[in-house]
Parts: C-alpha cells; structure tokens; sequence
C-alpha cells in the first residue's frame, strides 16, 4: 500500500483506504505467506544476492532481483518484477 503521505497512491492503496476490514484481511494473508519456510528461504536468497551486488559496487536504486525459470537470479525494475504477479498467461517467474 502506498505511503500515507502519498499524493498519488494506487488503485489498490485507495480501496484498502475505503475499506480497513479488507486491509487487515490482507495483513493476515500477507503474515501467513510471509512466515512459510520456502517464502523465508527465496526471500534470504534475493536479500544476500543483493548484498552481494552492493558490495561490488552495482547502483541497484530502482531495481529488484528476482528469480527466473531456470533458478537464476537477474536484476530488472522493481516495476516490471513486482507486477508479474501469475495472472493470465503471464507467469510469475522472469
């Protein structure tokens, strides 16, 4: 959800804004997903490789890392990684 101070917040920031109960509903699934092991797991993968890259000095201001089909890490925009969400035929893995 966007920042509370935001001037232009998002499509699903504004109806969790309308609607608190749906938000917390959300939490409670974000909590649950968050704590299983392969989520904890793929989440220390791409927090090291990061660290990793910092360290050999790449900008990463802007990007994520994230998986792809063949088990590999790649940089690319926080935007286009954090939409490929699975839905349609568009897969969630680069």
């Amino acid at each position: 959800m966007a920042s509370p101070t935001s001037s232009t917040p998002g499509s699903s920031a504004k109806a969790y804004r309308r609607n608190p109960a749906s938000y917390a509903k959300k939490l409670a699934y974000d909590k649950q997903f968050n704590r299983k092991p392969e989520q904890r797991k793929k989440r220390s993968q791409l927090n090291t490789a990061r660290r990793k890259a910092k360290r050999m000095g790449m900008v990463l201001s802007g990007k994520d890392l994230s998986h792809t089909k063949q088990g590999g890490l790649v940089v690319e925009g926080s935007a286009s990684n954090r939409a490929r969400n699975g839905h349609g035929s568009n897969g969630r893995l680069k």
